[in-house]
């Protein structure tokens, strides 16, 4: 780690070091050669001078809650769990934990340990231990939780771990690639271990319900990608290279948003309802698993309205309506297939529908105008027509595209008219805007 700072554990001492180095940037020294980047220098200096104080501040907090009795009997209370017949305490250890400004926070945290021996011994005793106050607390990374949420937060967001790596020095952090990626990964894992654990309080109806969507309008989009994994074979690795073969199959990750909107359809983003993104490597059993989850613990059944918008993959529409009915939600929720993929369908059938440029755009326009109107039924006796004039390749293309609008699981999906009248949005670009940053950018991209 590199220009890290201690903690003094002195708040008196903090500020009157951030008061000097601040007086000192608030200087007018030689302002007829000042220009925008001695601005921009200055700005640097002074976030940088307020992240450290309040590394100081938390590393102060951090301190003082390790000398409370209070505190370290509810440390051993809550970490019970992961105690043995033979874990036993081990005195006081030192441990560093980062915090913001990049301020380690060097503590001296009681220490378990389980014995291997039942003989006694005037030896260490020998094991895995841990520091009941850091697994309590979540802190057994070594870095504060929020500064380890936002670790976390650019790696997963980022292109790529050292884009990370920058984004954090920006923000006062400086630390190793290597320890970027992985917080990141375990952060991950914890996060997939809460989520397990919360489909399985669902299956046995023991998940807590909160009322965070009470008479909110929801909207949940749901779509998926395409990424090609590794997928090793059970062989024996090559004993030169100790490498194993694999094979590089395509495999559809599926995600979801859920979110709310006021009565505009503007999707609130004042933090007043949690915004949820997710996803599964899995098949549409397990995704739905996810989905149900999350639906039960917002209190799905408290909403005002739902709207579900997605594409037309019939794996979506033969069982998330069904998942919605079972927990109570159908007679306010509204079903639409996102008006933008609809009209991709439309521009293929006008394609194949179409030899001269002009008649195709002015026939496609019309045609997405009917549609937005929610006049599909017309439309599709009208490309009906349209396809009895083809033959061959282009009449295949051509019936395809009915379908999509005309096949049975699509009935009632087109109501675009009825939707936006609702001011609710006809459009999935929620989730699409996921799946091009989770999927397009992060998981096709560089680690």
């Amino acid at each position: 780690m590199k220009n890290k700072t201690f903690a003094n554990f002195n708040l008196k001492q903090s500020l009157q070091d951030f008061q000097v180095t601040i007086a000192q940037l608030l200087k007018l020294n030689n302002v007829n050669q000042w220009d925008g980047t001695i601005i921009k220098e200055r700005e640097e200096k002074i976030r940088e001078a307020g992240l450290i104080l309040a590394g100081q501040c938390v590393a102060i907090l951090l301190d003082t809650l390790s000398k409370s009795t209070e505190a370290s009997r509810t440390a051993i209370n809550q970490t019970q769990g992961w105690w043995r017949t033979k874990t036993q305490k081990n005195g006081l250890k030192p441990r560093e934990i980062l915090t913001v400004g990049n301020v380690v926070a060097k503590l001296r945290l009681p220490y378990v340990v389980e014995r291997k021996s039942k003989k006694k011994s005037k030896k260490k005793p020998k094991g895995q231990g841990f520091f009941p106050f850091l697994r309590w607390l979540g802190m057994e990374s070594g870095v504060t939780p929020y500064l380890w949420s936002t670790i976390a937060k650019y790696g997963t967001i980022t292109t790529s771990f050292e884009t990370a790596r920058h984004s954090l020095i920006d923000w006062g952090v400086k630390i190793s690639l290597k320890r970027i990626q992985r917080l990141t990964y375990k952060f991950g894992g914890e996060g997939l271990s809460i989520r397990k654990s919360k489909i399985r309080a669902v299956e046995r109806d023991l998940l807590s319900t909160s009322s965070n969507l009470k008479d909110k309008r929801v909207i949940i989009s749901v779509d998926g990608g395409r990424t090609r994994v590794r997928i090793y074979e059970p062989k024996k690795p090559n004993p030169k290279t100790q490498r194993k073969k694999y094979k590089g199959e395509w495999i559809e990750p599926k995600l979801l948003t859920i979110y709310t909107v006021d009565k505009k359809g503007k999707k609130i983003k004042n933090g007043e309802v949690p915004l949820v993104n997710d996803g599964t490597y899995g098949d549409y059993k397990e995704f739905l698993k996810i989905l149900e989850m999350y639906l039960v613990s917002l209190g799905i059944k408290t909403a005002k309205q739902i709207l579900l918008v997605a594409d037309g993959a019939e794996w979506i529409w033969q069982h998330i309506p069904t998942l919605l009915n079972r927990l109570g939600c159908e007679d306010f929720t509204y079903y639409l297939i996102d008006f933008y993929h609809a009209t991709e369908h439309l521009q293929k059938f006008a394609t194949a529908a179409f030899n001269d440029e002009k008649e195709r755009i002015a026939w496609f326009k019309a045609a997405r105008s009917d549609l937005k109107r929610g006049q599909v039924d017309q439309l599709i006796e009208q490309m009906k027509q349209l396809t009895k004039a083809s033959r061959g390749s282009r009449r295949k293309i051509m019936t395809s595209q009915i379908y999509y609008f005309n096949k049975p699981l699509a009935t009632g999906l087109f109501n675009y008219d009825k939707i936006s009248q609702l001011n609710l949005p006809i459009g999935s670009g929620a989730v699409e805007s996921l799946i091009r940053q989770a999927v397009n950018l992060r998981l096709k991209g560089n680690k």
